[in-house]
């Protein structure tokens, strides 16, 4: 039981004659059924719960408290332990029916209230002194705050437990979607189903940073969320819509987090990874964009920046042509090279991007002719210096040096 049970204040009566106990306790069988049909008349949920185990332990409640009370009155130091283990659990129950708090307070002040009237009406049978009738109020509605701040403490520590127990499955949920190894379907759907989320045919993985600021009131129910992981990650279903982005954009506000595009359940894993890869280019630059980087929108960039050591091998392989030039004239042409092959434009718009004239861009692109030869025609060949050359040029935009044992021969990147 916790601490807050525990603690719960005990009202014992010392002003109410111990000998009053005889009064009461003929009183308890009627009442009883009284404060039970009251409170199923009052609470319809309660009425449906008929003969349920739950009925019985509403039933056991009701009794033992009248029982205690009238053990209070009749022994006013005597420990209501048991009493409160019985109301504790109740408020456990009520919590793992999942229904509100509110209703199970509102049986208690029903009790509170019958047993009053009840009360009344015997004292004014036996003429009980009016005096004794305010000491009678004060106990009975003492006891009955009592109980229901039992069944509270119950209530919350089971709702507290059940919410964390809830979250551990949905991040186990989210860790078997979008693990790197093949997951049986029916496990995949049988936690689905223990956490009330419905598979999708599409999922959205989202990467974020370890240690990221998350206002996790503000994403819908259906995100899956795992901020322990080692590289913290969240998944929904569906693509990413304007009213997803919009919910990410107040949960996140300015922290940094890759969107990574939409995929059947097969594909998760390599959705969440361009997601990280994207948030890793993002963080040094090669990748510009807000806040929220959208893989959609630089899945070229993550292809050529997939494997950046490859992409460095076939360029020194495709450019070995021009190594034989001095470093400088190297570097011009190769970024002529690059303009070219990208742009496909004319000698005037290929001139305003590299900043000279015209006719030196024809001039480079004849060297650049004399050098290749008729490899420069070659589709393959054009295409690997076309991947090459834009994965060099993000990382030389992004200030990325490249570490080998031998620089390439045009330089830097």
């Amino acid at each position: 039981m916790s601490s807050a049970a525990r603690g719960a204040r005990q009202t014992s009566p010392p002003e109410l004659p111990a000998e009053f106990a005889t009064v009461i306790r003929p009183e308890l069988p009627r009442l009883f059924r009284e404060i039970t049909d009251q409170i199923r008349r009052d609470l319809p949920e309660y009425a449906h719960a008929q003969g349920t185990p739950y009925d019985r332990t509403l039933r056991q409640s009701v009794e033992r408290s009248l029982d205690g009370f009238a053990q209070r009155v009749a022994s006013p130091q005597a420990k209501g332990d048991a009493h409160a283990r019985v109301h504790y659990r109740l408020g456990r129950l009520e919590a793992l029916q999942g229904r509100p708090l509110d209703s199970l307070q509102t049986a208690y002040r029903i009790g509170g209230r019958v047993a009053w009237h009840r009360a009344l009406e015997v004292g004014a049978e036996r003429r009980i002194d009016p005096q004794l009738m305010v000491v009678l109020a004060d106990a009975l509605f003492a006891y009955v705050d009592e109980l229901a701040t039992h069944a509270r403490a119950g209530y919350l520590e089971a709702l507290a437990r059940n919410s964390e127990e809830m979250r551990s499955a949905r991040r186990r949920l989210l860790r078997l979607v979008v693990a790197e190894a093949p997951v049986a379907m029916d496990a995949i759907t049988e936690l689905a189903r223990q956490v009330h989320w419905t598979v999708p045919e599409l999922f959205t993985s989202i990467a974020l940073r370890p240690g990221a600021a998350i206002r996790a009131p503000e994403l819908d129910e259906d995100v899956l969320l795992d901020t322990e992981a080692p590289e913290p990650h969240a998944l929904f279903p569906g693509p990413l819509s304007a009213e997803r982005r919009a919910m990410l954009t107040r949960a996140l506000g300015a922290t940094p987090a890759a969107v990574g595009p939409a995929v059947v359940l097969h594909r998760s894993a390599h959705s969440l990874r361009w997601a990280r890869q994207a948030l890793r280019l993002a963080e040094v630059g090669v990748i510009r964009s807000g806040p929220l980087v959208l893989c959609d929108d630089h899945l070229l960039t993550l292809w050529l920046m997939s494997d950046p050591p490859l992409a460095e091998q076939i360029a020194a392989r495709e450019l070995s042509p021009l190594t034989a030039l001095a470093p400088s004239r190297c570097e011009r042409l190769t970024e002529t090279l690059r303009v070219w092959l990208t742009s496909r434009g004319t000698a005037a718009e290929m001139a305003e991007e590299l900043t000279v004239h015209p006719q030196t861009v024809r001039y480079r692109l004849r060297a650049i002719e004399q050098v290749y030869g008729k490899r420069i025609n070659d589709t393959r060949v054009r295409f690997a210096l076309e991947a090459a050359l834009r994965c060099l040029h993000l990382r030389r935009h992004a200030n990325l040096r490249t570490v080998r044992p031998e620089p390439l021969p045009y330089g830097d990147v």
